[in-house]
């Protein structure tokens, strides 16, 4: 039985590349830290994450010539993504009932790492995995609420920056990521709101190859998805 080789390119963009959060702009209403460290900002955004039910996400990311781009909506039950890169595309949607996948040949084949046999019994169908199985509890840890806490740094090797963001005031904190046999060294900045909630603003990474920016909208509010109708269970095209 086959897991992808990739579970969500978004999830891995965040974690290694970058984040331009966005939830309508600067917030001047009571400091969400007192006395800011950046264990405090930390612990603050962690808190605040834990109770948001939803959110809008965009990724853009430039390696040489290519630009890759990754959209997604992330909701408490509910969660979808699409990546696209030329032409590989997938678009990967959860429920909480079932995870679809869908794509482009290449994206299906060169990504989430089908043979092309398998690639080809899904065509233009998505598959279907459903709830209780392997592929649909991963999909699900990667497209719903619970991964937030996924998108702050730890605090060791964390500082905060003595200077706020120019834009929107906000707590900077900044960490170095180590370069890996897969991965350049990479310099992040991430930015929190330092008004009523400590929320994620924006975040720039650059590495050696290029850079990275995600856009994040609707804070806290309710996602739903479109659950695709065309599908192909997930035993027909793995066995």
């Amino acid at each position: 039985m086959s897991i992808f080789n990739r579970t969500s390119i978004l999830m891995s963009s965040l974690g290694l590349a970058s984040a331009l959060f966005v939830f309508g702009g600067p917030s001047v209403a009571q400091a969400s830290v007192k006395n800011p460290t950046a264990s405090s900002v930390i612990t603050a955004a962690t808190a605040v994450l834990k109770s948001e039910i939803g959110v809008h996400v965009k990724v853009s990311t430039t390696n040489g010539k290519v630009t890759t781009t990754v959209t997604a909506k992330i909701g408490t039950v509910d969660g979808t993504e699409t990546y696209v890169s030329g032409g590989e595309k997938f678009v990967i949607t959860v429920t909480p009932t079932y995870a679809y996948l869908s794509g482009s040949k290449t994206g299906l084949v060169t990504l989430m790492g089908l043979t092309a046999t398998e690639q080809k019994k899904v065509g233009s169908s998505s598959v279907a995995m459903k709830k209780g199985t392997t592929p649909y509890t991963t999909f699900k840890t990667n497209l719903t609420s619970g991964t937030f806490s996924a998108l702050l740094p730890s605090v060791k090797g964390t500082t905060l920056l003595a200077k706020r963001d120019k834009a929107t005031n906000g707590y900077q904190l900044s960490w170095v990521t180590k370069a890996t046999s897969s991965a350049p060294k990479s310099t992040s900045i991430l930015t929190i709101s330092s008004g009523k909630k400590a929320l994620p603003i924006k975040e720039s990474v650059i590495t050696s190859t290029g850079h990275s920016t995600t856009a994040f909208s609707k804070w806290g509010k309710k996602v739903s998805v479109v659950t695709p109708t065309k599908t192909v269970t997930y035993a027909a095209v793995f066995g």
